[in-house]
């Protein structure tokens, strides 16, 4: 059995990571995880802003249910890749041992934020009456220099950079493409 490549896809809230990640996986017919599915009440900084202050050390926020699912997942599949929606790439030393190649959705913050106001609006478990001001407030507050802090740091630590805003499948085809060319497809033919 060959070296499964593990492909992380990064970006802040709302930029695509989670349609991207589901998209990738089923054409290239591996698994996937999601970190969101990972997250606990331990995983941020208590004090967001106070961490912003500090300069956002993304090694201080902690998924170790997601780097033993990883790790876990590695072991077992059969599968040539494994993709996993990891937001800060390979910045975070607990994740950045475990992933080979990290793609960054470096799309406008205002796109992501219309996106986020547009996922709680849909959402059938959402309170958006409450959900959407805290957020929009808490954007004002210090979540966008968070965004803005965290995409910097990630932006040096991918292997590719995605600045364009494309429909979803336009974007995954394009990923694809761009795998085919720095991606090791020996496994299996390329999936286009």
């Amino acid at each position: 059995m060959g070296k499964t490549t593990v492909i992380a896809i990064s970006g802040v809230s709302g930029s695509g990571k989670t349609s991207l990640v589901k998209r990738l996986a089923e054409k290239l017919d591996c698994p996937y995880l999601v970190f969101d599915d990972y997250i606990d009440a331990d995983t941020y900084p208590k004090n967001m802003k106070l961490w912003l202050q500090r300069g956002c050390n993304v090694d201080e926020i902690t998924t170790p249910r997601f780097v033993a699912a990883l790790k876990h997942l590695k072991l077992h599949t059969k599968a040539p890749f494994i993709v996993i929606e990891e937001p800060f790439g390979q910045c975070r030393s607990a994740m950045a041992q475990h992933t080979d190649y990290a793609i960054l959705l470096d799309i406008p913050l205002e796109i992501c934020l219309a996106r986020v106001i547009s996922r709680n609006i849909n959402s059938p478990y959402s309170d958006s009456l409450t959900a959407i001001p805290k957020y929009l407030s808490e954007y004002e507050d210090y979540l966008r220099d968070v965004y803005s802090n965290v995409l910097e740091q990630t932006r040096d630590s991918c292997d590719l950079r995605i600045n364009s805003v494309m429909p979803k499948q336009a974007l995954a085809d394009f990923v694809l493409q761009e795998l085919v060319v720095n991606c090791s497809f020996k496994h299996t033919d390329p999936p286009l």
